[in-house]
Parts: C-alpha cells; sequence; structure tokens
C-alpha cells in the first residue's frame, strides 16, 4: 500500500533485457532506501515494484512485459528522473489517499502553463488511451498520476489539470514534464467502488 507522497526522485541507471521482461536498475538518494529488503515493494512512478537485488543506495526490479506495455516504464531509459515511495508502515500517516501500485492507464500531457511558482498540467483524457478511465475522474475528486495523490483542479469531457505547488514540484518529476509525455494514471480502489456501485444501482432502477 502507497500514500501517494511522494518522498523524492530518484535516477534510472540502467535497464537490461531479459526477453520480454526488463531488469530497471535505480540510484536513490543516499540513505533514503537503509534497511530495505529483498522482496519489498517500491513505487516507481507509481507502480508497484518488487525489489530483486540491493546495491547500498541502488536496487533493481524485474519489469514484466505487461507492466512495461501498460505503464510507461517500459520506455525508461538510462539517466531518466523517476518518483519514488517506499511502501507504507502500519501506523505511518496517511497524507494523500491509498494508492495500490496498480496503473490503469496513461495520459498524454498536452498542456504546461507556469503562473508565478504553480504550475497547472493538462492530460488527454479521451478514448485513445489503454484504458477509460474518465467515469471515474471528478471536479476536485483524488487521482494517482506518477504516484502522486492529487487533486483535479479542473475537468472537461476529454482532459483534466492539476495545479502544483512549489513543494510537490521539488519533491516529483513533474516540473520536469513536457507536452507529450505519458503519466501514469491510477483511481483509488474506494473510488472505483463507489461508482461501480451507483451505476450497478442505478442500471437496476432503469429496469424496474
Amino acid at each position: 500500500m502507497f500514500t501517494g507522497i511522494v518522498q523524492g526522485i530518484a535516477t534510472v541507471s540502467a535497464v537490461l533485457e531479459m526477453g520480454v521482461n526488463k531488469r530497471l536498475q535505480v540510484d536513490f538518494p543516499s540513505g533514503v532506501m537503509s534497511e530495505q529488503q529483498l522482496g519489498a515493494s517500491v513505487a516507481i512512478n507509481g507502480v508497484c515494484l518488487t525489489v530483486a537485488d540491493i546495491a547500498e543506495d541502488s536496487l533493481a526490479f524485474d519489469v514484466i512485459d505487461t507492466t512495461s506495455a501498460l505503464t510507461n516504464i517500459g520506455s525508461l531509459m538510462a539517466g531518466q528522473r523517476v518518483n519514488f515511495e517506499r511502501a507504507a508502515k502500519m501506523g505511518d500517516e496517511i497524507g494523500g489517499h491509498i494508492m495500490s501500485g496498480h496503473i490503469m492507464t496513461t495520459v498524454g500531457v498536452s498542456k504546461v502553463e507556469r503562473n508565478a511558482e504553480s504550475v497547472h498540467i493538462r492530460f488527454v483524457t479521451d478514448q485513445q488511451q489503454k484504458v477509460d478511465a474518465r467515469r471515474y475522474l471528478f471536479d476536485k475528486g483524488y487521482v494517482g498520476l506518477n504516484g502522486a495523490s492529487l487533486t483535479i483542479s479542473d475537468i472537461g469531457e476529454d482532459w483534466l489539470e492539476v495545479s502544483l505547488i512549489p513543494e510537490t514540484l521539488r519533491l516529483t518529476t513533474f516540473g520536469e514534464l513536457l507536452v507529450g509525455d505519458r503519466v501514469n494514471l491510477e483511481i483509488d480502489a474506494h473510488t472505483q467502488a463507489t461508482v461501480d456501485t451507483v451505476e450497478r444501482i442505478l442500471q437496476k432502477k432503469a429496469l424496474i
């Protein structure tokens, strides 16, 4: 389980092909992965990955072909920077919203607008997505983007927008995004369950 509060930025040091799968080597800031264990979960750009190897501040993760196809993890190259979050522990403060690290789809950046110290980023949410997530997106609702728990500040029929404060920009890679970049999108389980339940009830009433 993750909270959507990105803990910092790490750097991909190597991407090794392993048949249809890949091994992702990631270098983290000094000390942030201390006492990390093999088999533990770490969110990389919001994707829950399992630690396969540890070498001081560098961790390796095995990425299956399905994950590569569904998320932006498959397009990562050495030198690129990524958001990371260690798995939450019992008793940790949930400052964002509960996230599983299971990505629903990716969305593309269509506009980046800088206004003083804040940044507004718009993402396309049309039917070209691998999965149409629009039914779960609401104005002022929560959304997970590259592992960050964010509030939707504006929304249209085929787009959503988030507004980012300086602290979020400092701790994440959002300040580096360009038009055309793909970002991982996760809808939390509570929102999915609520929407699906309401839709089922309305469908039943329509049949009565």
